[in-house]
């Protein structure tokens, strides 16, 4: 789809925003050069007619992408996860959509619900209400199982969302294009890269079977933390275009009359909030990216429910402990510790001078610790940290700024809930324990058996594979035959005796 007739799209698009003001926000915020401008303004300026008013209450890039509907909205919260593509200040303002936006009929819900699971409505739910919620891509409707009477959640995509967002996003490819060929310097931001990966986060959030994979998993990591809870996917009720899940009562996070009324302890709800995002990104490498306050709910008893798992974020291990050893770091202001960490992670090329980076970094944690304890932002910390590694050629990692993200409206979560509290006081215990259990004696014995674990599966094919590279060793470098047996046996020694130190080592752990 992918073409000239995309133009029309570029152009209502770059008329919107000439119309709500939000051309000259973007384009300063881009740092646009001279060529870029240009044909924003050949685009916008003539067609200012057709583009759309929005919310002359919003601000103007708010206003401009709410008025240009459900895939510039999601875009958008795409794009406040890339401070580094957009700029701080935009994906601030960004950070702020809503994507609240006017339901479907309900008649068009159940007849997708039928198609979808290829029964009547009224033959899998004695109850089936109208809208409790609508987003940009779905919609949620309150319903009762036919069977048993359970009150459930039903998730239903909006009708044609698909082919809406397929047209928007080729629109999307094209002016990524635009800028590349119009303004080289942006090119290392890589803007193809960008719609790409906004291209494969909306493709799964369209198939609610992937949404609800990721909350079993995340249910099933979580199935064990106290004072947090995750609803139940019913898979037999859930397809493509419908996900089914448990009905969790409870008040909203941000409605905090009702938690007053309920009798919680806010400060508790806000320490925990900020604890189990730590805990789940440290310990698990799997965390809810999108927890703001409302896809969070407060039971009845108090615990925390998460909701909407559109949005996940992963962790390789090794990242995990190169996080927690930075955060370790500045808690304890070992910033010469911090540093190499980020040289020893490959983060920072190992021609610059680690004690000029130390130096840096200091620079960074010095003016935060200085606040007084309620103000200090483990989010603000990172973002500036993110600055400076930068400037000593770090390249740019998409786990690490969703990740600083997160952990961003997190803190916000929190200090609605407790203006006054302290982030590092609530975060230290999980970061400590964290690195307690990971990167201690045990953690180390635990890395030797599973190294012995791996090399246990290829050993029936050590001694072929040590025969062949003697070979072609023996090509190019003449060798004593016995000298190529006696490597080949030092080799297989060199093998068995790491797995008897680690299973050994296993053994005493």
């Amino acid at each position: 789809m992918r073409g000239p007739h995309n133009i029309w799209r570029l152009i209502r698009t770059a008329g919107t925003f000439e119309r709500t003001g939000a051309m000259d926000v973007v384009l300063d915020q881009l740092d646009a050069p001279r060529e870029l401008r240009i044909a924003a303004r050949v685009l916008g300026w003539p067609f200012k007619w057709l583009g759309y008013d929005g919310d002359p209450d919003l601000p103007p890039v708010t206003r401009a992408i709410t008025a240009l509907g459900p895939s510039y909205i999601k875009f958008g919260q795409i794009l406040s996860t890339r401070p580094d593509f957009v700029g701080g200040d935009l994906a601030l303002q960004l950070r702020v959509l809503q994507d609240k936006l006017p339901p479907f009929p309900t008649a068009e819900a159940r007849a997708m619900i039928e198609r979808d699971l290829g029964m009547p409505v009224d033959v899998l739910f004695s109850e089936f209400s109208e809208p409790v919620a609508a987003a940009s891509i779905a919609q949620v409707h309150q319903a009762r199982r036919a069977d048993d009477g359970r009150k459930m959640a039903v998730k239903v995509l909006r009708p044609g969302i698909a082919r809406a967002f397929r047209r928007d996003i080729d629109a999307f490819y094209m002016a990524a294009r635009l800028i590349e060929i119009l303004s080289p310097q942006a090119r290392r931001l890589r803007p193809m890269d960008v719609i790409a990966h906004f291209d494969a986060t909306v493709e799964q959030e369209l198939d609610l079977r992937t949404e609800a994979a990721a909350a079993g998993e995340f249910k099933a990591n979580t199935a064990r933390d106290e004072g947090f809870e995750v609803p139940a996917v019913d898979w037999n009720l859930s397809g493509r275009a419908v996900m089914t899940l448990d009905w969790e009562e409870g008040a909203q996070m941000a409605d905090l009359a009702a938690i007053d009324a309920a009798g919680h302890d806010r400060a508790a709800l806000a320490d925990r909030v900020l604890q189990v995002f730590l805990r789940h990104a440290l310990r698990d490498g799997y965390f809810h990216a999108d927890m703001h306050q409302g896809n969070l709910k407060v039971s009845p008893s108090g615990d925390i429910i998460a909701l909407d798992f559109g949005i996940m974020g992963r962790l390789d291990e090794y990242t995990r402990r190169v996080y927690a050893e930075i955060l370790m770091g500045f808690i304890r202001k070992d910033y010469r510790r911090v540093a190499e960490v980020h040289f020893e992670a490959g983060y920072v090329p190992a021609d610059r001078d680690v004690d000029l980076f130390a130096q840096a970094l200091r620079a960074v944690g010095e003016p935060i610790f200085g606040m007084d304890a309620s103000r200090i932002s483990m989010g603000r910390l990172l973002a500036y940290l993110f600055e400076v590694t930068e400037r000593f050629g770090m390249e740019t990692r998409t786990e690490l700024i969703l990740l600083q993200r997160t952990m961003v409206v997190v803190e916000g979560v929190a200090r609605t809930l407790n203006p006054h509290m302290n982030i590092w006081q609530a975060a230290g215990p999980e970061v400590e324990r964290y690195i307690r259990e990971n990167l201690g004696p045990r953690a180390f014995a635990r890395d030797l058996t599973r190294t012995a674990r791996v090399l246990a599966r290829f050993g029936p094919h050590l001694p072929q594979a040590v025969e062949d590279a003697l070979r072609r060793t023996e090509r190019t470098v003449v060798l004593p035959p016995r000298t190529g047996r006696t490597r080949a046996l030092w080799f297989l020694l060199g093998v068995g005796a790491t797995l008897a130190a680690a299973l050994a080592i296993s053994g005493l752990t």
